[in-house]
């Protein structure tokens, strides 16, 4: 394995990404391939890796057993839960989340990429874009995923052939641009043979692009939560009591975006009460600022009334409190989504009831028509949803923010996840449409 400095380490950039695509097109490979000729395997891994190839009858290793770890997985050859690996070259590190294909576990690629800064969606070059791969270009555009990489896989099946891959990048191309998709790179590749993974294909002369390994180390990493709306859901209120610390009252919490400094007037949602940061502690030493992931402890000026699931927010630039939430969702649970649909509603450190008032529209993925008040959405459907809270909660537009733009509903019953939701956004805006009928449910 390649040696690099903690200097070199510290001087390079992150990118998170994760991998989707259909069963069988190679997900796993491409990652295995992309660890292995990367040098980001340790020797054990791949001694282990030979081991259970060779028991298996085959004369080189199956590289996607690197990332298959769950016995499950590597009984039926698919990939069922989210693998995240780290790994490291000279020019970035990266967080790399491998997603399941099977349209059964779609979810699960939903969670992979609601962080990514890029996504690259696998197509086996033999059967082209299919409705899974459709799917995975939807929720990406949907999570508002800056980069899409196309990896047309397979090539050495298809004779390396141009014509082959210049056909499946223009269609999947044409649909990711009309969903809204504002980047496209599409590689042609053989994970099983290494072609354009890390080292360019001499069998594919006529492609002069980078190969997946030069895309994910100088594709631009744009999406900086440091310059966004400054937010602070509230986790935890700490009071030691102690005669040390008699009148100290912190409010701790993880930043999920911008920057807050000590002396700065911020507000309390959704009281709506203000007052003015006395002091920010960070692991146990104070400090002027701090900014996005940090975990910290707020102090205010003035004695409010603060508490787990409220959200602290600079007072010049606070969002917005409703009841009434309308977003595009991906419904991610075996149990369909109705209309009248009793819920609750996760927001940041927020809990609260809520009720599914309409279901607008439900997206067609082979076209992207809206099918209009379908009534329900079962497990994958990607569709509109109006949704009544018992409070009132300070959302923001996802496309402002991905981490309080975003939400989850929650089966009250035993607290199964149901639906991932993105405020605000749409592919297209539905007819309008009137409100059902009263269901006894009045917040």
């Amino acid at each position: 394995m390649s040696t690099i400095t903690t200097e070199a380490l510290s001087a390079t950039t992150l990118l998170r990404f994760a991998t989707a695509g259909s069963v069988d097109d190679g997900k796993s490979t491409l990652v295995g391939r992309l660890l292995h000729d990367s040098k980001s395997v340790l020797v054990d891994q791949l001694e282990a890796v030979e081991r259970a190839s060779a028991s298996r009858g085959q004369e080189t290793p199956d590289l996607a057993l690197l990332t298959d770890g769950l016995r499950a997985e590597r009984e039926q050859g698919i990939t069922i839960d989210v693998a995240y690996r780290y790994f490291a070259t000279p020019r970035r590190r990266f967080i790399l989340a491998d997603t399941p294909g099977h349209v059964q576990y779609t979810r699960n690629m939903v969670t992979g990429a609601s962080t990514a800064e890029l996504t690259v969606v696998l197509v086996d070059a033999r059967n082209g874009v299919v409705e899974q791969t459709r799917r995975h270009a939807a929720i990406a555009a949907l999570l508002r995923v800056p980069h899409v990489v196309l990896a047309v896989n397979k090539m050495d099946l298809v004779g390396y052939e141009e014509r082959a891959f210049a056909a499946i990048a223009e269609e999947f191309t044409a649909y990711a641009t009309e969903l809204g998709v504002p980047e496209v790179t599409a590689i042609p590749i053989s994970a099983l043979a290494g072609d354009n993974v890390v080292d360019a294909s001499a069998r594919m002369d006529w492609y002069g692009g980078p190969t997946v390994l030069e895309h994910l180390e100088t594709v631009p990493v744009s999406h900086d939560l440091a310059h966004c709306h400054a937010r602070l859901p509230v986790q935890y209120v700490i009071r030691p009591q102690t005669a040390e610390l008699p009148d100290y009252r912190g409010y701790a919490g993880q930043i999920a975006a911008g920057t807050f400094r000590v002396g700065e007037e911020v507000t309390v949602l959704p009281s709506g009460r203000t007052s003015t940061i006395a002091g920010i502690d960070l692991l146990g030493e104070p400090v002027d600022v701090a900014w996005t992931t940090q975990s910290v402890t707020v102090l205010l000026a003035d004695d409010v009334d603060v508490s787990r699931g409220d959200l602290i927010v600079p007072s010049k630039d606070a969002p917005a409190t409703t009841q009434d939430v309308e977003a595009t969702v991906c419904h991610v649970a075996d149990q369909p989504l109705t209309v009248g649909h009793r819920v609750l509603l996760k927001h940041g450190t927020r809990t609260v009831k809520a009720i599914v008032k309409d279901i607008p529209s439900r997206l067609t993925l082979a076209d992207l028509s809206l099918h209009p008040h379908p009534g329900t959405l079962a497990a994958n459907d990607i569709g509109r949803v109006k949704i009544r809270t018992a409070e009132p909660l300070p959302v923001d537009s996802y496309a402002d923010s991905r981490r309080t733009g975003s939400f989850i509903l929650i089966d009250p019953s035993d607290g199964t996840t149901l639906t991932a939701g993105m405020v605000g956004e749409s592919f297209a805006a539905p007819e309008p449409v009137t409100d059902p009928d009263d269901d006894g449910w009045d917040f």
